[in-house]
């Protein structure tokens, strides 16, 4: 056996370790899907999906390519373990993966320019003898948010990296 060190990256998941803190983030994996979709240099948008979005299979609406959705819906599904905001519209859009037509596809790179917006967040555990899920981290200016979280405090950003 070999010791490999400390883990640092596994399954496109980041684990960021502090001395009170342990974060796993998908920040390079939502690189790779923007590149992969060409929305790199795109405008984000304000939320992952548009309100009253009336998403519904048409009978007249043209098709898309199935192969290319089904792959990105895939991935942001694997990405919502760790960006809870974008659950809802991924549940949405994975609704129409037998019959996909060009809004959904629209719907679906909606949420990847969402994901564009610079904000950096990531699930952390305290670093304790027992394992409890406390809640998900956002960047905000020199500290950091704390979403979902008993307290939503905000602790300072050396305290986190």
């Amino acid at each position: 056996m070999k010791d490999l060190g400390d883990l640092k990256y596994f399954l496109r998941i980041e684990v960021l370790k502090s001395t009170k803190w342990i974060f796993l983030r998908q920040r390079k994996y939502i690189l790779d899907i923007l590149a992969e979709t060409g929305l790199l240099e795109c405008k984000p948008a304000d939320t992952p999906m548009a309100v009253n979005h009336g998403l519904r299979i048409r009978e007249e609406a043209e098709l898309t390519d199935r192969s290319r959705y089904q792959r990105l819906v895939g991935k942001l599904i694997y990405l919502s373990h760790t960006r809870p905001d974008i659950a809802y519209a991924v549940g949405i859009v994975s609704q129409f993966m037998h019959k996909l037509q060009t809004d959904h596809m629209e719907a679906a790179l909606r949420i990847c320019r969402y994901l564009k917006e610079p904000r950096d967040m990531a699930c952390y555990f305290p670093r304790t003898d027992t394992l409890r899920f406390m809640g998900i981290l956002m960047l905000i200016g020199q500290g950091t948010q704390m979403i979902g979280s008993p307290q939503q405090a905000t602790l300072p950003l050396l305290d986190v990296i």
